[in-house]
């Protein structure tokens, strides 16, 4: 039976008033708000009207033949249009009348709009025992929270970090993710707990700094900007350890790096690692944090786009953000180092230019490797000042021309008739080894790859200074890894997917991505 119900006839006027009683002398009590049982309700709200779809059960009230009005309708009816509402809306929808207002008391609306908007899977009949209701959870936790949501960047210099914050039961967690101990690259991901937000212990939301090793405590989170929030520990003094600023460093270094410092022999690296012990400690979790998005996926990309650890030399592992934006692929650093800080682009890879291995003899040869990088990296300089001029790949032996192969490629990141690496123009895997003298952090690498890139990576001097694009190759190995050859320096990085699920991270749009990479590079420029 389908019925239009007008929300401008129902109000407090006298005649609502005397339809109110004579439907409660018709229907007599309300059954059970909870009981939905039996009942499929479609209900949409347009223009003040909604257009409602149903059919009875045998838990369903009958209401009137012929309803005029919302008020007209069973209340378990009620209940499953007012749960497919938005949260937002439900509160101007309680002052229309009396009995609305009664009806939005219901749990079942509330239970529902936690679990659609808010992804919570936990059974809140469970959570409602501790005397938590599923509308307290919304109205005073989940909603007034809801902006802090998804990922974050937070503000600690060149060192940058990548916080997730998400709902978890009768919490919302700010979750610092921090890379594996260097240099195992494809170990997963380390969480560290930052602040919680709960109501376990009053009606009303509470704050709790978690850093330190003493327990939660109090703390604050801010919000003021859009896209940006900042929290505060009020009790400093839980972040101290008995043993003063050397047991903390120890403790530090044990959490950070997995070792202790008599393990590091490299003297460099040890005065790098002190020196983001003494900056990082500084803020004692009082940090501000600004919105970061992870890159839509578009039929064109080479690979699925998203977050990828890597090796970085002395500086241990970090954090980078792969996109593609047409025919390049680019790599922003979430996490940085006092020569190269986070939020600048480490890796910019032109997928136009192809770069085809010779076999594993010639490859060996790092003299081979920068001949063949080198060509490319002039051919693109040439066509920089000439723009009319189209990129050409480059194969291995003399360095002619190898059309099919940068056609391949081309096919590759347009997308062809077919996605990705799937795709048929991709080339097949072929074995791939390091010249000799260029160092790796870690020895255990892919044997095989799908595809070379000439690609530029960025360097600069501590402090980022005299920042510079050098020339490197780009070697694709599967889905999940990817490396990069920094000619210059005779390094080679190897990268490897951060497979955590990751809620309420996704950019809404391209645009909406590439401004925020525009502001990110800004933040540490």
């Amino acid at each position: 039976m389908a019925v239009c119900a007008r929300l401008c006839g129902v109000g407090q006027s006298r005649r609502c008033r005397r339809r109110q009683r004579h439907n409660q002398q018709d229907q007599g009590s309300d059954s059970d708000m909870d009981d939905e049982e039996g009942v499929r309700i479609v209900a949409t709200a347009e223009c003040g009207r909604a257009n409602v779809r149903l059919s009875y059960g045998q838990s369903a009230s009958t209401g009137p033949p012929n309803p005029q009005s919302l008020l007209d309708l069973p209340p378990e009816l009620l209940v499953g249009i007012f749960s497919s509402l938005p949260g937002t809306e439900l509160p101007n929808l309680a002052l229309v009348c009396k009995t609305f207002r009664q009806i939005l008391n219901t749990e079942t609306i509330w239970r529902r709009r936690c679990t659609e908007e808010f992804g919570m899977r936990e059974d809140l009949r469970k959570i409602e025992v501790v005397g938590v209701s599923s509308r307290e959870l919304y109205v005073k936790l989940l909603h007034p929270y809801r902006h802090i949501l998804g990922l974050w960047q937070p503000d600690i210099g060149p060192y940058g970090g990548l916080l997730n914050v998400v709902v978890d039961g009768l919490f919302i967690l700010g979750w610092m993710y921090l890379p594996p101990h260097d240099p195992r690259v494809e170990d997963p991901m380390r969480r560290r707990p930052l602040f919680r937000i709960h109501m376990l212990e009053s009606n009303k939301a509470a704050v709790e700094c978690m850093y330190g090793h003493k327990g939660p405590h109090k703390g604050d989170v801010q919000t003021g900007k859009k896209d940006e929030f900042s929290t505060k520990c009020n009790q400093t003094d839980h972040h101290r350890m008995p043993g003063g600023r050397q047991e903390e460093f120890r403790t530090w270094l044990e959490e950070e790096w997995g070792r202790t410092l008599e393990d590091i022999f490299h003297e460099h690296m040890q005065e790098l690692i002190l020196m983001k012990f003494i900056y990082t400690s500084q803020y004692d979790n009082c940090l501000t944090y600004r919105r970061i998005y992870l890159p839509p996926r578009l039929p064109s990309d080479l690979l699925q786009p998203g977050l990828f650890k890597g090796t970085y030399g002395s500086h241990g592992l970090e954090i980078i953000m792969l996109s593609f934006h047409g025919p390049r692929a680019r790599a922003t650093k979430l996490t940085g180092d006092p020569n190269v800080p986070a939020g600048q682009l480490t890796l910019d890879v032109d997928l136009n230019r192809p770069v085809h291995l010779p076999d594993l003899e010639h490859q060996r040869s790092v003299e081979e490797l920068s001949r063949l990088v080198l060509g490319v990296h002039e051919e693109a300089q040439q066509e920089a000042q000439s723009p009319d001029v189209a990129p050409q790949g480059v194969a291995a032996g003399d360095g002619a021309v190898a059309p099919q192969g940068a056609a391949a490629a081309k096919g590759a990141v347009d997308g062809g008739e077919a996605e990705g690496l799937d795709s048929s123009a991709s080339s097949e895997a072929q074995p791939f080894v390091l010249p000799l003298g260029v160092m790796a952090r870690n020895e255990v690498y892919p044997r095989t790859c799908k595809m070379c890139f000439y690609g530029t990576g960025l360097i600069a001097g501590h402090g980022f200074t005299s920042p510079e694009r050098t020339p490197g190759l780009f070697i694709l190995f599967d889905e999940d890894r990817f490396g990069f050859i920094w000619l210059e320096l005779k390094s080679f990085s190897l990268y490897s997917r951060l497979t955590d699920q990751l809620a309420h991270a996704y950019a809404p749009n391209m645009e909406r991505f590439e401004a925020m990479l525009r502001n990110m590079q800004s933040w540490t420029s």
